[in-house]
This record gives structure tokens, C-alpha cells and sequence, in this order.
């Protein structure tokens, strides 16, 4: 135990005996400056200023640009960047993926096809339809209501009464007797306008041209975009007066007919109305008359 004690005190008595420190001139030996130091001392001023070294380093390293020459930093400049290229390049992708289904749909209207050739989609639940001999038809009040309504309606209308596009007026492309009316079995998704050569073809209604130029087989086609995802295509033309991305108004002339493209037997107009990939009748929204 006594040993411990002795120790002990030897051990405090080399932290806390005095040492000077002294700065002498080299050539006189003056004593300039001299200093009291213990081992105690120097190692408690040695760890304080360690301390301080890093803790200025640390603060230089995440402050300052410094930090950026350090392996394993990277600039937050370029973080930034990068995420905002990262949103970007989702948002391009997206829009590209938007703009290849739009360039499909209009590239099914060119070629008359349809997705999955399929029109009746009501087809698909035919076996479960209800045998109508088993169901009294009588017609009731409401019923008799809604049919007064819906005969006052506007047949030319091809939209919802409610909404922006109530009032949407379809004008006559051209006027003339019609040849061949649209078939969907045998895949004659149109109906032919016969015209004189030059006879003017307008615009059905306001919309953005999305298509004119000249294919082998319908010759000079011109596609108009409308609003809702309606299509309506013209071939056949002897001549385009509007190039793509023209905007024209309804009724507006836009080609001429013609008798272009292999795919026809004499002067007439090639008419098509599609909305979202889907062909429509003309008949049913246009007077050709």
C-alpha cells in the first residue's frame, strides 16, 4: 500500500515539477525570453490546441469549397444539378412516351387500322346479355321524357351539352353525292365525297394540321387535330394549301380534291373521323348535302 502512495506522488511530482524554458541569443547567449513549464502544462496545452486544429479543419472542410478537393466530397452545386437533370430526364421520358402513343394513333389513321380490330367493344359482354323476353319493355314516364329530350338534341354535336365543347359545330368538308359509306367490316373506316377536280375541302372545324404530306397509296393526306382527342383526315387531295402545325378555323379551306394515290378510281374525297384510335361515321355528325 505504501508503495501505491509512493508512487503515486512520484508520478505527480513529474506532472507538476517546473521546467524553464529559455530563448538565448545565439552569438551572446543573452537570455531573451524564457518560459515555467511543467509536463502537466504542455500536455493539457499540446491536447487544447490538437482540439482546436481539428476542430478548425472540420469547419474549414464543411463550409467552405475546400472540401470539394477532399476525396469523397462532391460539390453541391452538382448535387443540384444532378437531381434537377434526374427530374428532367423522368419528365422526358414521360412526354416521349405521350408522343410515341399519339404518333401510333396517328399512324393507325394513316394506315386504317384498328388496335386489336375491334369497334363493338359492347361485343365482349355478350354473353351475359339479358334475354329481352323475359324483361318488361313497357316504356315508362321518365323514359318517355328522355327520349323527348335527347330527340331535341343537336345531331351535329359530338360532345356533352355541358362543358366547353357544347357548342361544337362540324362543317361540311365538301359537298357532293357519296360513293362508298363507312364500313367497318371490311375495313373502309371513311366514306367517299365524289367532287369536281378543285372543288375546295375545308377544315370541319378549329384545329392544328398534324399531318400533310404525300403517301403512295391515299396520294396528298392531310391530318387535323381537334379538341377531345378528334381526328379528321382528308385524302386523295390534288393539292395542300396548309403545311404541319398550321392552326385553321372551321370551315376554312385547306386542300383541294383531287384524284392522287393508287388507291382511287376518280376524282372524290377520302374522309376519316377518329377519336382517341377509334373511327367514327361521318354520317353521323356531318350533312354532306
Amino acid at each position: 500500500m505504501a508503495k501505491k502512495v509512493n508512487r503515486r506522488k512520484e508520478i505527480r511530482r513529474k506532472l507538476l515539477h517546473k521546467y524553464r524554458l529559455v530563448v538565448l541569443n545565439e552569438n551572446t547567449f543573452e537570455e531573451k525570453i524564457s518560459f515555467k513549464l511543467s509536463r502537466l502544462n504542455v500536455f493539457i496545452t499540446g491536447t487544447l490546441f490538437i482540439i482546436a486544429l481539428i476542430g478548425l479543419t472540420t469547419l474549414i472542410i464543411a463550409f467552405t469549397p475546400l472540401r470539394e478537393y477532399i476525396p469523397g466530397y462532391s460539390s453541391t452545386a452538382l448535387k443540384r444539378k444532378a437531381t434537377e437533370l434526374t427530374f428532367k430526364t423522368d419528365s422526358l421520358v414521360s412526354v416521349l412516351n405521350y408522343t410515341n402513343r399519339y404518333l401510333d394513333n396517328v399512324r393507325m389513321v394513316l394506315r386504317g387500322d384498328i388496335e386489336n380490330n375491334e369497334i363493338n367493344r359492347d361485343s365482349l359482354f355478350t354473353p351475359f346479355k339479358i334475354d329481352p323476353s323475359t324483361v318488361d319493355l313497357s316504356p315508362i314516364r321518365e323514359d318517355s321524357l328522355l327520349r323527348a329530350e335527347v330527340a331535341l338534341e343537336d345531331k351535329y354535336n359530338l360532345f356533352e351539352r355541358t362543358g366547353s365543347n357544347a357548342n361544337l359545330v362540324l362543317f361540311s368538308p365538301v359537298s357532293g353525292s357519296i360513293s362508298q359509306t363507312f364500313n367497318a367490316r371490311e375495313k373502309h373506316y371513311a366514306i367517299d365525297v365524289v367532287a369536281a377536280m378543285g372543288t375546295p375541302v375545308k377544315a370541319i372545324t378549329h384545329g392544328t394540321v398534324i399531318f400533310a404530306e404525300w403517301t403512295s397509296d391515299t396520294g396528298y393526306v392531310m391530318v387535323l387535330e381537334h379538341q377531345n382527342g378528334l381526328l379528321s383526315v382528308y385524302k386523295h387531295n390534288g393539292a395542300l394549301l396548309k403545311v404541319q402545325g398550321d392552326f385553321v378555323q372551321g370551315g376554312e379551306v385547306i386542300a383541294e380534291v383531287g384524284n392522287t394515290g393508287e388507291l382511287t378510281t376518280g376524282p372524290h374525297l377520302h374522309f376519316e373521323l377518329w377519336t382517341n384510335g377509334t373511327p367514327l361515321d361521318p354520317l353521323n355528325y356531318i350533312d354532306f348535302k
